[in-house]
């Protein structure tokens, strides 16, 4: 039996020089791949580990598996081992995300399974051509991206825009008995500096960590504390845009350099809902961006900012263009 390992430490390639899929020596095939990989992955701990850190875990301990010399740096290339030919995808779920390009049928794609201890579990590997078979939709899903900017202190950035602060009547009713959820009504929407004031006792808080690939989670325990911190008495999260429609407050809980968008930007014009009198765009939405640290097992929320969305890039720049995915679920029995 070839050992590819071997033959690739000697060879003195790195994972970015091209092998020939005809090189019967250093390019491995698909079953030997999985089967040294599996050997060398299997047990691997991720606990703890931010989602970047993890990234690079599991691409320095591939490299060592397959005989190959820790890079400095891993720089972004498609696919992530052009030498080998392959991509990798560590998951916790079946929802697969594929970032900036269609599925590639000559392409090999490795999955790590990781399981509820944060441990590689099990290895696969297949081809784009098998990939593609689980694609429902073959369509790319766009979203939105900026730069996450830290300041020194906790930020009320700008006012409401021009529309919002022309349709708020004051004085605010109580927001105990409202659902928010439910669409402002002009007695009810708090002015972008009320939001701040009621917001800002949340710093120095913290909620659960949980662990790097929970967002969801921890934004839904995020949420909860901004509607109790607001004057409501219920949380309700039915994923919509606003986050927390009531108030015209889109809400993001910042741990990584990137700011997730999703199909809105506070620029891009687009109308977002109608109210009584008066048509709502992106660039009326309030954000609420809390600066989080991850300490531990625990999240805390250092400082807050709050902007309108006709000035976040100003503060926080919004990437040009979009980046785009495809999303598509493996089989429940995939790793079995």
């Amino acid at each position: 039996m070839i050992n590819y390992p071997i033959n690739i430490r000697n060879s003195g390639l790195s994972i970015y020089d091209p092998i020939s899929p005809d090189d019967c020596d250093l390019y491995i095939p698909l079953y030997a791949l999985e089967r040294i990989l599996s050997d060398a992955m299997i047990g691997l701990s991720l606990a703890g580990l931010p989602l970047r850190t993890r990234s690079k875990v599991v691409k320095t301990e591939i490299c060592k598996a397959l005989g190959y010399p820790i890079p400095r740096s891993f720089a972004k290339t498609q696919p992530r081992f052009p030498g080998q030919n392959f991509d990798t995808y560590t998951q916790k779920s079946l929802n697969v995300q594929i970032w900036n390009e269609e599925i590639d049928f000559s392409r090999r794609y490795v999955f790590f399974e990781v399981n509820d201890n944060d441990q590689i579990s099990a290895v696969r590997v297949i081809t784009g051509e098998t990939l593609v078979q689980y694609d429902r939709t073959g369509k790319l899903t766009s979203k939105y991206q900026a730069t996450m900017q830290h300041y020194t202190t906790s930020r009320l950035f700008s006012d409401d825009s021009t529309t919002v602060q022309d349709w708020i009547i004051e004085p605010s009713a109580t927001l105990i008995e409202v659902n928010p959820n439910s669409l402002p009504r002009q007695n009810q929407l708090l002015r972008i500096s009320e939001v701040y004031k009621r917001l800002l006792p949340m710093v120095g808080k913290s909620i659960n960590y949980l662990d790097a690939v929970q967002e969801r989670n921890r934004g839904a325990e995020l949420r909860e504390l901004i509607c109790e911190h607001l004057g409501y008495s219920i949380y309700e999260d039915d994923g919509t845009y606003p986050d927390v429609a009531n108030q015209l407050l889109e809400v993001k809980l910042q741990t990584s350099p990137t700011i997730d968008l999703g199909l809105h930007s506070p620029e891009d014009g687009a109308y977002i809902l109608s109210l009584n009198g008066a048509d709502i765009y992106s660039e009326d939405i309030r954000y609420a961006i809390f600066d989080g640290e991850v300490v531990g097992n625990r999240v805390y929320l250092r400082n807050l900012y709050i902007v309108s969305g006709e000035d976040f890039s100003k503060f926080f720049p919004i990437w040009e263009g979009k980046n785009s995915k495809i999303q598509l679920p493996l089989p429940i029995d995939f790793f079995d």
